[in-house]
């Protein structure tokens, strides 16, 4: 204190009220946002990377879904409400009361990884869930084997109709491996594909979105090449709209990710297409920019206005609305993005129009 008894003035403390009160809100809206983080994205986010630490780093395609984010969604119970409902068999029926898991509730978070093994498809997965361990080992020890590896136990049980086998063990509570190689076990002892730059650049950009899948040039040259059977899954993929040139430029592509994040009632889709070249780039993103011009377009058609009701049509109109297409020309890839947004409107509307598989020019 000086000698006129006036305190002396601490650097620390703002003069102004206002200002005091600006840092104030900014310290409290801090605070709140930490918390946020670690009440909604602490547990989930250490679970989701561990999950995808054991995508083996040659995998052709990797999906991801965190089904316990997806089910606090709204727009989760309008895509259960559109979704076909598969007849559970006799077999899966006698599996949920033999084992207790019933994926559609117990299963919390999912990554799978795929490879093409010579002429055969291989998955590796790795699952949280709610799983009655002892129940499951029962069930492995009667339908199928139980062995070590490097003391690992590995339980093997047959899948129906072929004579394939199913891997899996614990890798800890909660926690399941699973896969239909019978090299298995050297995938468990190989450790994981932690320090692969090329797949963790690419989930850690999507690492807000509960539901994705990454592929590489592999999985998407064997999508849209000229095999009849890929591209007929290309057609269904795509509503049935083929184009060749579209279907070339995606089997050029480097990358393909996909993902989907609910926001309020509607989910939200974004593509991010990488390729080498800015040309093969600059192309797709002008094809897909026709394509909505074109859809736009045709909705306007008279003829189609009387096959489509008019919920229908507003549904698809809302769908081409959202439709953006921008570049991202990033150091290694020059990348076309496209987002969407998929609503519960849509959904009702689109089991009532198939649209024709009509070649685009």
């Amino acid at each position: 204190m000086d000698v006129t008894g006036t305190p002396p003035a601490n650097p620390l403390v703002p003069r102004n009220k206002r200002q005091f009160v600006a840092l104030a809100t900014a310290a409290g809206l801090a605070i709140l946002l930490s918390l946020a983080y670690f009440v909604w994205f602490h547990a989930t986010i250490p679970g989701r990377n561990a999950l995808l630490s054991w995508m083996p780093e040659d995998a052709e395609a990797v999906l991801f879904i965190d089904l316990a984010g997806l089910r606090r969604a709204p727009f989760f119970g309008d895509l259960l409400a559109w979704a076909p409902k598969p007849q559970a068999d006799q077999e899966y029926r006698q599996f949920v009361r033999d084992t207790g898991f019933d994926y559609e509730k117990d299963l919390d978070r999912l990554a799978v990884a795929f490879e093409q093994q010579g002429a055969g498809k291989i998955f590796f997965a790795v699952g949280d869930g709610h799983f009655d361990e002892r129940k499951i080992k029962a069930y492995a020890a009667k339908n199928g084997a139980v062995q070590k590896s490097d003391g690992v136990e590995i339980l093997s049980s047959p899948i129906a109709g072929n004579s394939a086998h199913l891997f899996f063990t614990f890798l800890k509570k909660g926690r399941l491996a699973i896969s239909n190689s019978s090299d298995f076990a050297s995938w468990l002892h190989s450790g994981k594909a932690t320090d692969d730059g090329e797949w963790r650049g690419r989930f850690a950009r999507v690492a807000g979105s509960p539901v994705f899948t990454v592929m590489r040039n592999e999985a998407l040259r064997e999508a849209f090449s000229a095999d009849p059977a890929s591209q007929a899954l290309a057609r269904k993929a795509t509503g049935g709209l083929s184009s060749p040139q579209l279907s070339s430029l995606l089997a050029q592509l480097q990358w393909l990710t996909v993902a989907g994040k609910p926001e309020n009632n509607n989910l939200h889709v974004a593509l991010d297409a990488e390729s080498l070249e800015d040309k093969n780039a600059q192309q797709l993103a002008d094809l897909l920019n026709g394509v909505a011009l074109l859809a736009r377009v045709g909705l306007a058609n008279p003829r189609t206005q009387q096959q489509l009701d008019a919920s229908t049509r507003q549904s698809y109109l809302a769908l081409l609305k959202s439709v953006e297409v921008s570049r991202i020309d990033r150091p290694d890839t020059k990348s076309v993005r496209l987002m969407f947004d998929v609503t519960p409107d849509l959904l009702k509307s689109a089991p009532n129009y198939a649209p024709a598989g009509v070649p685009l020019k």
